[in-house]
């Protein structure tokens, strides 16, 4: 419970404890902050607590650390009371306005529910509605609906990419901020459907170094590894075309020449039937590069050569 309004003031840097944060500072954002603070100083109040130890961050990491690297010595601060479910609501919610990555959304939106249904039960799923059915609550809406109402998603949404963030472990968090590809959102919605632990860290070891292109094929693959699932079909068409992709990159100027002169009725023909491709495309509403226009060519080909016979 927050007891009283925030007052305003400025604390020593030191004087400010960084305790257990729902994730760590990223490195650029700092150094942008760094060169503000030293052209502006710091203008922007951060959010701390009053605990009996002392004065705890609860939001405002980037620009503590900031602060400090710019060799400020004071820092201007928001000093509240609250409960530790207080803090980190207060945290979740100051981060969720802002634009954040799909995996730090799943975080702090599964901190933001664990610390609003601490203080409101009634909204937690079922409740809600048993609550609703006597006409007991203030309001009937679950912790799911009111921030789909407020995001304009659907509540599954909601809900999956907050059992994406129940379900990641801080280790789990860690090897997947240092993933060489970024977690997409539909990752998080496969986490969130994997049950079972050893499954999901096996599928996120696979992210995080490298190994596999989404979790949805790191699944597959682990699934084909011990005999559960065949591997996808290779598709031969897209195997030969990437095979004369890299072939022509790779070729010298004079090669591309000769092959072009060597095959240009072949060339010439193709390159026709590819402006066709794109007229109809271009008809129907399509992208130009879209399999639906030569898809028609090739059915007017066929019926042209029924009609010939």
């Amino acid at each position: 419970m927050i007891d009283h309004l925030p007052t305003f003031t400025e604390l020593a840097v030191a004087d400010i404890t960084v305790g257990a944060r729902l994730r760590p500072f990223a490195e650029a954002e700092v150094q942008a902050l760094v060169d503000l603070i030293a052209e502006f100083g710091q203008t922007t109040p951060i959010l701390v607590r009053r605990k009996k130890t002392g004065f705890v961050l609860v939001d405002g990491l980037h620009r503590l650390e900031a602060t400090r690297r710019a060799g400020l010595t004071t820092i201007p601060v928001r000093v509240y009371s609250m409960t530790d479910d207080d803090a980190q609501l207060l945290e979740s919610s100051q981060n969720l306005v802002g634009g954040l990555s799909p995996l730090d959304d799943a975080v702090f939106l599964s901190a933001w529910k664990r610390a609003h249904l601490a203080k409101h039960p009634e909204t937690a799923q079922g409740v809600a509605g048993a609550l609703a059915r006597h006409g007991l609550q203030g309001t009937s809406e679950s912790f799911a609906e009111i921030v789909a109402a407020k995001r304009a998603v659907s509540i599954r949404h909601v809900r999956r990419i907050i059992t994406a963030g129940e379900r990641l472990g801080r280790g789990n968090l860690d090897a997947l901020r240092g993933a060489k590809r970024p977690v997409t959102l539909k990752d998080l919605v496969e986490l969130s459907r994997i049950g079972d632990a050893e499954e999901r860290d096996a599928v996120i070891l696979r992210l995080s170094v490298g190994n596999a292109k989404s979790a949805a094929d790191a699944r597959r693959t682990l699934k084909a590894e011990a005999g559960d699932v065949q591997p996808p079909a290779k598709d031969p068409v897209q195997e030969a075309f990437t095979a004369l992709s890299k072939l022509w990159s790779r070729a010298p100027l004079e090669a591309r020449r000769r092959f072009v002169a060597e095959n240009e009725p072949q060339l010439s023909n193709l390159l026709g039937q590819a402006r066709d491709a794109r007229v109809i495309n271009e008809k129907l509403g399509l992208d130009a590069a879209d399999a639906k226009g030569s898809a028609v060519l090739a059915a007017r080909a066929e019926r042209m050569k029924g009609s010939d016979a």
